[in-house]
């Protein structure tokens, strides 16, 4: 009798193919962090470089992001239609060739785009990081796609979330090597050394990757998805297409915007927004912001750091938790833990001293790591849902529309985050009544969602 892969993969025991599959896609994404995040760590040299405020950097700041979004989206398309594979490699091609041209970003002449004036150098950066924004988001949404294809289900919520501290592991590669390499070769080079890095990725991706038996068979490839799935299966397996069992479709495939798809999309798509809100506004400023308040570059990149590392450690715990308890509680308790350690940090480094001692220093750097926990285990948890809830059929898209809506809220972080930090003339309180808010709205998917991850003692 025929099955579908992912039955039959969650039968067997788990393959050395499924391992190097996640661990390639898993480089992928930290390339991807290193890439996204070096110029908000290095964002002090280069706004003092090019002689701006914060508020007008911002505009090079959001670029990624607003490539990202698109990126993510039309991506995860592009991965549903001509595979993941070589969606992934060409992604990954793009953010690396793009993190080296913005190396060449420079000009002091003022230009002006609508309401926005800025200098040539920073709208050249701006259109670099545009370009890579959009590598960063195809790679991301078909990554976690074509990772989770290969895993069986006892693996797949752990795994899928542990993928998605890719970025923020990527956060903590840079802003533990950014202090030695802005010394030894600048911000420049900086951006040369890491984007050429990354193309040995393309090679990993194009020589040992390969599309997921479902996706061959739902493209009509019988003979080759056979081919692929007999590097984890043993003998052959007769296999049939996954279809889609929601009610509202009948089993038939159905895409994203799907009516059958509304509460989720809505549900994923606040709680991601608001989650990369708070995420992308403590990664992009905490630095400026740190440095402001006395901090030294290294403090400021060591508190970051320190966040990359708790981002890992919970990332993959709200795998676990979210195959324990369910999606819907998980989710509720992060967003009321995430309020409290942003009001706590927000009113801490308000009340800083001129000079903060080692008390102050250690205090902070522990509230910004617990903050960075606490949104990572957020945005873990939103890969969880969509993973379990968008059906085979448009799941890279799916994963892709989840990322737009997390960029949305990203891109603003980033681009008014500046503007909030002026806004409160040697205050944060602006900014982080803004972060604390999002937070909140974290709860959206909990409280929308139709199609949550169940609990394990609900599992038949």
């Amino acid at each position: 009798m025929a099955t579908t892969f992912s039955e039959a993969i969650s039968r067997a025991p788990l393959r050395a193919f499924s391992v190097l599959t996640f661990a390639i896609c898993m480089l992928v994404l930290i390339a991807d962090g290193v890439d996204a995040q070096l110029l908000g760590i290095v964002a002090p040299k280069v706004i003092e470089d090019f002689g701006v405020d914060r508020g007008t950097f911002g505009v090079a700041m959001s670029a990624a992001l607003v490539g990202f979004g698109l990126g993510s989206w039309g991506g995860g398309w592009l991965g549903d239609a001509i595979g993941r594979r070589y969606s992934l490699a060409l992604a990954a091609l793009v953010f690396s060739l793009a993190t080296i041209a913005a190396s060449w970003s420079e000009g002091s002449e003022i230009l002006t785009f609508g309401p926005l004036s800025a200098p040539q150098g920073v709208w050249e950066l701006a259109l670099w990081r545009l370009v890579g924004g959009l590598g960063f988001g195809s790679a991301y949404a078909n990554a976690i796609a074509l990772a989770s294809e290969w895993l069986p289900d006892r693996w797949r919520s752990v795994g899928v979330t542990t993928l998605s501290v890719g970025t923020p592991a990527g956060g903590f590669v840079v802003a533990a090597i950014a202090p030695w390499l802005v010394a030894t070769y600048g911000w420049r080079g900086s951006f040369v050394g890491l984007g050429a890095a990354t193309l040995v990725v393309v090679l990993l991706i194009l020589l040992l990757l390969r599309d997921s038996p479902s996706f061959l068979l739902a493209r009509g490839r019988d003979e080759v998805a056979h081919q692929a799935a007999r590097k984890v299966l043993a003998g052959d397996v007769e296999l049939a297409p996954e279809r889609i069992g929601t009610e509202d479709s009948g089993g038939i495939a159905v895409g994203v915007l799907d009516r059958s798809n509304l509460r989720l999309n809505l549900g994923v798509g606040l709680s991601f927004a608001a989650a990369a809100l708070v995420a992308y506004g403590m990664l992009s400023w905490t630095t400026t912001m740190l440095t402001a308040q006395g901090f030294s570059f290294e403090q400021a990149s060591y508190a970051v750091s320190i966040g990359g590392i708790t981002s890992v450690i919970a990332s993959i715990a709200a795998g676990v938790l979210v195959r324990w308890l369910g999606s819907r509680a998980v989710v509720l308790a992060i967003s009321a833990a995430l309020v409290v350690t942003l009001v706590a940090l927000g009113w801490t480094i308000e009340t800083l001293p001129g000079t903060p001692d080692t008390g102050d220093v250690s205090l902070v750097v522990a509230l910004v790591g617990a903050a960075a926990a606490i949104f990572s285990a957020g945005i873990a948890s939103m890969y969880a849902i969509m993973t379990h809830a968008y059906p085979p059929s448009c799941r890279s898209a799916g994963i892709g529309f989840g990322i737009f809506m997390g960029r949305v809220g990203a891109v603003a972080a980033t681009a008014f985050g500046g503007t909030l930090l002026d806004m409160g003339e040697g205050s944060v309180v602006p900014f982080f009544a803004v972060m604390a808010f999002g937070a909140v709205l974290v709860s959206a998917s909990a409280l929308i969602v139709d199609r949550q991850v169940p609990p394990a003692a609900q599992r038949v």
